[in-house]
């Protein structure tokens, strides 16, 4: 199923850990159609570069399973982690900051990729940037 031109709900709701169930409720879907329309309008602004997904939404089971804290926003179906071939993800960082987008959160993370996420329907984007390493979470300077 197509949740916008590029990005498909597969694509979205894929994981390693097939042995869990990884279906999103229709509220998770909602968001993840809005997550969809937001990363349409990121390939724009990174130039119409390709989007590779590494994870999206996850289920409460997979969400454990990748040693991730339950209040993530992958577990709403509102953020992903995300590569740009031909962009680091400092550059990519950059370039999100640097725009008007109404991002919740953009974090480089672990210099290997870049994690987005947008705020729950009605809920007022925070606009935070940070990066997370080997020697934590600090502000995005």
């Amino acid at each position: 199923m197509q949740l916008s031109e590029h990005f498909s709900l597969e694509e979205l709701t894929h994981t390693d850990h097939r042995q869990y169930d990884n279906t999103p409720t229709d509220k998770e879907l909602s968001n993840l159609v809005r997550l969809a329309n937001f990363l349409e309008v990121v390939k724009a602004v990174l130039g119409g570069k390709p989007i590779v997904i590494n994870s999206a939404f996850r289920s409460a089971q997979v969400n454990a399973a990748v040693g991730s804290k339950d209040s993530s926003q992958h577990r709403t179906g509102c953020a992903a982690d995300i590569r740009v071939p031909g962009m680091t993800p400092d550059q990519v960082v950059k370039a999100i900051i640097a725009s008007d987008l109404n991002y919740d959160q953009v974090i480089r993370e672990h210099d290997r990729w870049t994690h987005l996420s947008i705020p729950l329907e009605g809920v007022a984007p925070r606009k935070t940037a940070l990066i997370i390493d080997k020697t934590g979470t600090r502000p995005y300077a």
